[in-house]
């Protein structure tokens, strides 16, 4: 019973996330992260139950799907929790003026969201080959390639910011998908 729920559950979850990447749909990612929260919760409590072996397969791969898809609105909700309004520029980066406002506005942390979703693949691979502790390469790799782009406060906050959301949501999503599976 239990697979068929997780694997029912990762559905919606699913569905919630992809909902959640349209624009002003950010809040879709709430329950989307609800669901995640119940599924590692769920077999934590609940006793193993019986069923087909391919469900809790596909109740995983559901999950990590969720991972990565669901954490771009999530880590937009959280950004916009921790910073107010962000102006974001052209190319996905964030717009800010080097000196408070008296020169001109330019796009910095471009790229972040594609950068996103391959930290989350990478993330769910790492977990999902047993490999837990090549989260650390992701996270050098990534800091080493923005090191350039973080001197001033507001890009360090928000790298910062952005990097621990998308890392604990693929993590949730990570234990989600190996208790399911």
């Amino acid at each position: 019973m239990i697979p068929v729920v997780l694997a029912i559950a990762a559905g919606v979850a699913l569905a919630f996330a992809v909902v959640a990447t349209s624009p002003r749909r950010h809040w879709f990612a709430i329950p989307s992260a609800v669901i995640v929260l119940l599924a590692i919760l769920v077999p934590l409590v609940a006793p193993a139950g019986s069923g087909p072996n391919w469900l809790g397969v596909v109740a995983a791969v559901l999950f990590g799907a969720v991972g990565v898809v669901g954490g771009s609105p999530v880590v937009g909700l959280v950004l916009r929790f921790a910073q107010g309004s962000v102006i974001l520029g052209e190319h996905g980066g964030i717009v800010v003026s080097s000196d408070g406002g008296l020169t001109p506005r330019h796009e910095i942390l471009r790229g972040g969201a594609t950068i996103g979703y391959l930290e989350r693949v990478a993330l769910l691979g790492a977990v999902a080959a047993g490999q837990a502790a090549a989260v650390a390469v992701i996270v050098a790799i990534k800091g080493l390639g923005r090191f350039s782009e973080l001197d001033g406060s507001e890009a360090r906050e928000r790298f910062i910011i952005g990097t621990l959301t998308s890392l604990i949501w693929a993590g949730a999503c990570a234990a989600a998908a190996v208790l399911a599976a």
